[in-house]
């Protein structure tokens, strides 16, 4: 009974990863895309969102709730899995053990961008261009944005290729090579766009 439990979550989990988490993070790195055409670009985009009939519903049930459980179950996953990376050098065990690492630092990121972005609106801030600025005009910021971002675009192109695996896409070993160099286009795509979103910002 456990057993099938704990399936049903790893399930859960996986989805949830991809469906909605994985869409938002593509759609969140669009709309902040648009800093790269200037100010008052990125804040029509970022107003159009703002500005989305039921939108605190929608961020809830959508992003919130679906974040909280992949979170924590993600964390009972990274501390009670057992990494094998120092013995064996294989590719995916390493890729096994990075995404374990990167949810971690992903998890550090998305709580303090929350806090700085979301939970300031909340008290009144407005999320805009000037925000984006001034919080990555600082040098230690910026490098963390960079870190924090780059590992949240890795663990999500990895965790696409594992989300295949688990659901009988691609069970064959061929199949399996294909999906790591498309989920390696997918990590290098979204870390040029994300770049040049945070260089867009200084």
């Amino acid at each position: 009974m456990a057993g099938n439990r704990e399936f049903l979550y790893r399930r859960l989990h996986s989805l949830l990863g991809v469906v909605p988490i994985g869409i938002f993070l593509i759609q969140h790195l669009v709309v902040n895309h648009f800093a790269t055409g200037g100010p008052e670009s990125f804040n029509k985009a970022a107003d159009f969102m703002g500005n989305l009939p039921f939108r605190i519903v929608l961020e809830t049930v959508i992003i919130y709730l679906p974040i909280l459980f992949h979170a924590i179950y993600g964390l009972y996953i990274a501390f009670t899995a057992k990494n094998n990376a120092s013995q064996y050098s294989y590719f995916r065990n390493w890729m096994f053990m990075l995404q374990r690492v990167s949810g971690v630092i992903t998890l550090i990121f998305i709580t303090w961008h929350v806090w700085e972005t979301r939970v300031a609106a909340a008290f009144g801030a407005h999320v805009n261009y000037s925000m984006m600025n001034e919080i990555l005009s600082s040098p230690f910021m910026f490098a963390f944005y960079v870190i924090g971002t780059i590992s949240t675009v890795f663990h999500f192109a990895n965790g696409l290729w594992s989300f295949m695996v688990s659901w009988g896409i691609t069970v064959s070993p061929r199949s399996q090579v294909i999906s790591t160099y498309i989920t390696t286009g997918v990590f290098v795509i979204l870390s040029i766009i994300l770049i040049r979103t945070l260089l867009a910002f200084v």
